[in-house]
């Protein structure tokens, strides 16, 4: 990959950050997208990126810096699972999408990777492990983010069928160090080490470690199949799971009670209500979190593992490196000094 040049969106995010050092460290040339008011702290060390200021609002302005690239990697996205005006995030996960897409086919862009979610799939409430054949449609997806992501993918599907190289990969539930922002999983995480979580409800996530998720963005650039789409994920865990493995990493208590879903939506309307409508501020439990959780968000990724040779990664170590990586930035409490006494 040594002079292969790539033009990167989300670069300053979590997962794009990782995709950035990862391309890096494989001799791509990189112009990072950034923005006046991005956190440039977790790419600071790519000391060779060309920083490119400009905004997803206005992707007809980035046609310039995407000219002369060998490949666009579009990871950024609008993950919030509230927002005060929804139309902002159709804006930047539909309607940036499509307009990247076509400005990479007009300036000759060879080949693009877009990082979509596994949130695009069809989950249901039985804990039924779905793949990238599993049935799915928009009257499936629960809240905005979802209903955009799953847009924006069509978008990218859509351009594939024109015969425009787009390889689209879905990672499941990234998690590992430098979740700057953080993310809503890095949230359950950061609560659970402040002891912000005193009960659990019944639902499931798939972990995966956020630097396999961003080698494969390298590979799929390579090795993937245009107009195909790849889950990338690690373990299968209920979230009752992914706590007791947190209580065993810093030793402090997993929460042993579980609250029914008719209770936790009635406190996340309350919440949205409260913090939400009358204050402005982003809520922490949320309707839309709530309705998804009655889903067990359980994945296969077979097909990247044969095709682009994923690997099923243990979730114990990233979940460390997350622990770690927020203590050590001022996220929490070091939960050695805090832990109750044996």
């Amino acid at each position: 990959m040594p002079g292969v040049k790539v033009f990167l969106t989300g670069a300053t995010g979590f997962v794009g950050s990782h995709v950035a050092h990862a391309y890096a460290a494989e001799g791509a040339e990189l112009r990072l997208l950034t923005r006046k008011s991005s956190n440039l702290s977790e790419i600071a060390d790519l000391r060779g990126a060309e920083l490119i200021e400009g905004d997803l609002a206005r992707p007809e302005a980035l046609r310039a810096a995407i000219a002369g690239c060998d490949a666009l990697v579009h990871v950024a996205a609008d993950y919030r699972l509230w927002v005060r005006d929804p139309s902002v995030m159709y804006a930047t996960n539909v309607d940036a999408t499509r307009s990247l897409l076509r400005c990479a086919r007009e300036v000759g862009v060879a080949r693009v990777v877009y990082t979509s979610s596994v949130a695009t799939m069809g989950f249901l409430e039985d804990g039924t492990i779905v793949d990238e054949t599993s049935p799915v449609g928009l009257e499936q997806m629960i809240g905005h983010y979802k209903r955009s992501k799953y847009l924006g993918e069509q978008e990218a599907l859509a351009a594939a069928r024109t015969g425009q190289q787009v390889m689209i990969l879905n990672p499941t539930t990234p998690i590992g160090a430098g979740d700057v922002k953080p993310t809503p999983t890095g949230r359950i995480v950061v609560d659970f080490l402040n002891r912000r979580f005193p009960a659990y409800v019944d639902t499931g996530l798939n972990l995966v470690d956020v630097d396999e998720v961003a080698r494969m963005h390298v590979v799929a650039l390579d090795r993937g199949t245009p107009g195909e789409r790849y889950i990338l994920g690690g373990e299968n865990l209920t979230l009752k799971q992914i706590l007791d493995r947190m209580s065993s990493i810093t030793g402090l208590p997993s929460p042993t009670m579980r609250v029914p879903h008719a209770v936790a939506m009635a406190f996340a309307l309350i919440d949205e209500t409260i913090t939400g409508k009358l204050r402005g501020r982003e809520p922490r439990a949320t309707v839309e979190a709530v309705r998804m959780g009655r889903k067990m968000m359980f994945a296969s990724s077979a097909k990247a593992e044969r095709e682009l040779g994923l690997k099923i990664l243990p979730v114990y170590k990233a979940l460390r490196s997350a622990i770690e990586w927020f203590v050590e930035h001022g996220y929490a409490p070091d939960p050695q000094r805090t832990r109750p006494a044996a």
